[in-house]
């Protein structure tokens, strides 16, 4: 009985660390932003549809870059919660950290540009 529980404890771990490898690929990223960015542009009023875009970097494949609207970051930010269950493991902790990061540039304030004197 022993032997079955710790051979089912190495399938999962085996399982764990597969899903950890493959979760940072570029194109899993890449599909998967395009899965938020599609999900978050459904889920925004059509004023803002448009505001939501990602792009991913033709050199550097790792580097995406996630534009929307201040009004749109609440559908993108819901966009990414909807998705995080479905996500690899690895993925799920890289798109807790986009969410965070957009989170902190919502709630910074508007630079103000002065004129220098």
């Amino acid at each position: 009985m022993s032997d079955n529980v710790e051979l089912k404890i190495l399938e999962q771990l085996a399982a764990t660390i597969d899903d950890i490898n493959t979760g940072l690929e570029p194109n899993i990223l890449s599909s998967w932003y395009n899965v938020i960015a599609e999900n978050a542009a459904q889920l925004a009023p059509d004023e803002l549809k448009s505001s939501i875009s990602v792009k991913q970097d033709p050199v550097l494949w790792m580097k995406f870059e996630l534009k929307c609207s201040k009004r749109a970051i609440p559908y993108v930010i819901e966009a990414i919660e909807s998705a995080l269950p479905e996500m690899p493991f690895a993925t799920r902790l890289y798109f807790q950290k986009v969410e965070e990061i957009i989170g902190k540039e919502a709630t910074k304030p508007a630079s103000v540009a002065t004129a220098p004197s």
